[in-house]
């Protein structure tokens, strides 16, 4: 697949996973990409295997979670990189803890990386898809947002606010030509599952790819201009999360 016309993306949470996975799909269909996540050099690997398909591909170190200062850093992303056709906020982190349990800072930190950041990043896009007269927000939430799951309460309220932040946004952005994606993954397997703050164990095989949500975010984002999918949830045919 590639577009008529050059696309260029910024890709959040893009040095692993679902986000990496979503990198090289736009790559591999022509899409030039700002990499957005922590680590340097895990974005640099990215960036290179990305560019091997002859695409622009340049790499951004930010802290979302020092959510004061993402909106100014991603303008002075686009800034240097250029006018951004397709945002895709990925970023964020798996939290379990029964909510009893879970202290206020804990759960600040999981609404501030998994929903306050994406606010911050959408401000920070948002006028420059208003002047274009055109744009695609693609919002990674989860399965969670719409089941509840004991333990996982933070997290999936983190997400189902992102849920209601991407419907908002859509029903305000729509006469400006902005499309808006919640896409809501059942368990995908990767590097969450192996975070300090996650403690699950689940049968990581028969879970999601990260390139299968990619390949739906990739299919979300080629549909014509006059279409949109405000919604999709994609879920593993084996049954797990």
């Amino acid at each position: 697949m590639t577009f008529a016309t050059k696309r260029q993306a910024l890709i959040t949470g893009a040095s692993s996973g679902i986000g990496k996975a979503t990198a090289l799909a736009f790559a591999k269909a022509g899409i030039d990409l700002a990499l957005v996540s922590r680590s340097e050099e895990k974005l640099a690997a990215v960036a290179s295997a990305a560019q091997q398909t002859g695409v622009r591909a340049k790499v951004y170190p930010v802290d979302l979670a020092e959510v004061n200062h993402v909106q100014e850093q991603v303008e002075a992303i686009a800034a240097d990189f250029g006018s951004i056709d397709i945002l895709v906020n990925n970023a964020g982190m798996g939290y379990t803890n029964a909510l009893s349990e879970t202290s206020l800072s804990d759960w600040l930190q999981v609404m501030n990386l998994n929903l306050t950041s994406v606010f911050q990043c959408i401000l920070g896009i948002l006028p420059m898809m208003r002047d274009r007269g055109r744009g695609t927000i693609i919002n990674v939430a989860s399965i969670a947002a719409q089941q509840p799951f004991p333990n996982w309460g933070a997290y999936s309220v983190s997400k189902a606010g992102l849920i209601a932040l991407s419907k908002t946004l859509a029903a305000e952005e729509r006469a400006n030509g902005i499309r808006v994606t919640a896409i809501c993954p059942g368990a995908v397997d990767t590097e969450l599952w192996n975070s300090e703050t996650v403690n699950f164990n689940f049968d990581r095989s028969a879970m999601l790819t990260p390139e299968m949500v990619a390949q739906s975010i990739l299919y979300t984002i080629s549909l014509p201009e006059q279409a949109v999918v405000e919604e999709l949830t994609l879920m593993p045919s084996a049954g797990t999360l």
